[in-house]
């Protein structure tokens, strides 16, 4: 009888047990001392129980995934279950002022997330399975860079993203304060601000609803979520799913912490108690710590001590040094002032700008190599003297242009200095220099044909990116074989804004000097002192000419005479061999096609009527092969024959594309067509 009581007892218990075991699981951590997740990349726990996914390396991931997977899928009926997770977090940027990529809480069927790619894939994708169904991957991104590529709304923005970088649903970092919609507001927050945030991600599987709020530490739950987007969750997951952390840093770093996590399945997670939490590190994300407060000590202490004279010549000499790195402001500074850079910072990081730190000079001024003291990032310096061709205006304009464009082929300004009439632009280091020293002057490295055409297609995404997609329209005005630089992989970005212009869409260029190089220079310019899109399209068509005939525009020849690039790859088109214009240093490797494709565009680019010229969004469908260039062997010929009689023809100089409706301005044309302006 006992006995027989006992064992229902026991059943009973057990019964209770493995129900709430299979409607309920859920965990909660206070720091991450004695957890047993799965780390990996750069992920470890930290002696105060911090877990650190990230520990300033560039180019780098790490995943911190909890070691067991859960079954987000009611296996009964397939629907989604309800999901509730909370953790706090903070970002330390290398920089306060630059953005470094963030990280993400993702749901995911493996915890081996080793083949994707840090930046901007937040060590969560890489380039052949972004976007594929079959990755079955939730994530909630703490993106703190703009990633063109992904339609990224800013550098400082929450995203929803199912099977791809591309968001389902974003919005700015923000926080509702106030009781409900309509009675609160929503509060900005910075995701590199070093400060701790509390982000709660709630999936709630009967509404098929997922909540995302963000707030600061210590403030209460926001009534109104920052994120709400509705989709079946039972779609995207697998039959197991592991939840953890995932981030990245690029070529800017920082530190990604995590100081608590709760997690619930079919419930609600627990509250994190906040004063059970460890504490952030009191230093800046680039480990040095600031002396300043110790040094002003020790100079009180040892002021005490020494005698008037001494002290009188320390202050001698500490109004030397504040005078050697003393710098200027001025009004304009107010709208770029984050992107300032202390002059003591880039003359210690160039060795007080030493011939040994050298890489190039012109009439601007000259180029350094530097490395930050600190964070030892490798940096390029443009030091423009007040006296150069390159002065305070044009340093504005590129500050005013770049500063704020983000594209992975355009070169990126990391920011700017100003000292006793000096100018200095900082960039990321291009490893590999300017793309003309491996086209002309017998150089040391030939770059292949795959190559060429990939920094061909590189300037071309990035020049459609400033005429068609950016803001504004971006003019760049200069654009040449030496204004492109490459990357450690020999990817081509599009650099020199000094001469840049931009102008609100719908509204027309108000330029009315010529700027540019020779051989670049469209031939209306002469006439009208209007830059418009169309003429950087013509500067690119000499861009492209160089590249696949390692020519430089105007060359001159042995004989004393010109050669005009452009009216010789002309003259062979009318002969049926336009190939024959190439790089002879390629040897037989090249292809054909492309080779045909790169001059034959290279001409249509050139072309004397603005009009007839494409947008630079129809250069890349050609160069993608989207499009096909049209047949100009028949204008060629035309075009020769007019020039051989001496026609006087009439060139329309619309200031843009045809479509604009831009006003049309006309003018003569002697001299060849194809190179007059040049």
């Amino acid at each position: 009888m006992v006995a027989t009581l006992l064992v229902s007892l026991l059943l009973a218990t057990y019964s209770v047990v493995a129900s709430a075991a299979s409607t309920s699981e859920a965990f909660i951590y206070h720091g991450f001392h004695g957890a047993n997740l799965s780390l990996d990349g750069l992920s470890a726990v930290e002696h105060g129980g911090l877990l650190r996914l990230t520990n300033g390396t560039k180019q780098s991931t790490g995943h911190a995934f909890f070691p067991t997977p859960f079954d987000f899928v009611n296996s009964s009926n397939g629907n989604p279950l309800s999901f509730s997770t909370a953790f706090v977090f903070a970002i330390y940027p290398q920089y306060p002022d630059v953005s470094a990529h963030g990280l993400a809480i993702a749901l995911a069927p493996s915890k081996d997330l080793a083949g994707a790619l840090p930046s901007q894939h937040l060590g969560l994708f890489n380039l052949t399975n972004n976007g594929n169904s079959s990755d079955h991957i939730l994530a909630v991104e703490l993106d703190t860079v703009q990633t063109i590529e992904f339609d990224d709304i800013n550098d400082n923005h929450v995203g929803i993203d199912l099977n791809g970088l591309r968001s389902i649903d974003s919005a700015p970092a923000s926080y509702f304060t106030g009781t409900g919609i309509g009675r609160g507001e929503f509060k900005n927050l910075s995701l590199i601000s070093r400060q701790p945030m509390h982000l709660r991600v709630e999936y709630d599987g009967e509404a098929m609803r997922l909540d995302v709020t963000l707030s600061p530490l210590g403030a209460a739950k926001p009534q109104v979520p920052l994120l709400s987007s509705t989709f079946n969750l039972s779609s995207f997951v697998a039959d197991r799913m592991y939840v953890g952390f995932s981030a990245a840093t690029g070529a800017v770093t920082a530190l990604h912490y995590v100081l608590g996590w709760s997690f619930c399945l079919n419930g609600k997670a627990k509250e994190i108690d906040i004063s059970r939490l460890p504490a952030l590190p009191p230093v800046p994300a680039d480990g040095a710590p600031k002396h300043s407060h110790v040094f002003l000590v020790a100079l009180l202490i040892a002021s005490s001590v020494f005698l008037l004279v001494l002290i009188m010549f320390g202050l001698v000499l500490a109004v030397r040094r504040k005078m050697r790195y003393a710098e200027e402001r001025e009004d304009w500074e107010v709208e770029y002032g984050p992107h300032r850079i202390s002059y003591k910072d880039l003359y210690k990081a160039t060795n007080g700008f030493g011939e040994e730190s050298m890489l190039g000079a012109g009439g601007f001024g000259s180029v350094y190599r530097g490395v930050m003291p600190k964070s030892k990032l490798q940096i390029a310096v443009k030091r423009v003297s007040n006296g150069s061709r390159q002065g305070m205006k044009e340093f504005v304009a590129e500050i005013a242009t770049i500063g704020r464009v983000r594209h992975r082929n355009l070169v990126q300004l990391l920011g700017y200095s100003r000292r006793r009439g000096e100018l200095l632009l900082v960039y990321d280091y291009m490893p590999n220099g300017s793309l003309d020293r491996y086209l002309f002057d017998r150089p040391e490295v030939l770059l292949g044909w795959s190559q060429r055409f990939r920094v061909i297609r590189c300037i071309a995404a990035g020049l459609l990116y400033l005429h068609e997609e950016w803001e504004q329209v971006v003019l760049h005005r200069d654009i040449k074989a030496s204004n492109v630089l490459l990357d450690a992989e020999f990817n081509g970005r599009l650099g020199d804004f000094g001469l840049a212009r931009l102008y609100d869409r719908g509204a027309n260029p108000q330029t009315t000097h010529v700027v540019g190089t020779l051989g670049y220079l469209a031939p209306e310019l002469s006439r009208t002192g209007i830059a418009t899109t169309s003429s950087d399209v013509y500067a690119f068509g000499a861009f492209l000419l160089e590249v696949a005939c390692g020519r430089r525009p105007i060359e001159l020849k042995t004989s004393g005479v010109e050669l005009v690039l452009v009216d010789w790859v002309l003259d062979l088109l009318k002969k049926k061999a336009i190939a024959e214009a190439r790089d002879r240093r390629l040897g037989e490797s090249f292809d054909v096609e492309e080779v045909e494709l790169v001059l034959k565009l290279g001409l249509l680019c050139s072309h004397p009527v603005p009009t007839a010229r494409p947008s630079m969004r129809q250069v890349v469908q050609f160069l993608d092969g989207d499009a096909k260039v049209p047949d100009m062997m028949e204008e060629a010929v035309l075009l020769f024959e007019s020039v051989a009689r001496g026609n006087n023809l009439f060139v329309d100089s619309t200031a843009t594309h045809p479509m604009d409706g831009s006003e049309s301005y006309l003018f003569p044309v002697s001299d060849t067509l194809f190179s007059r302006g040049r």
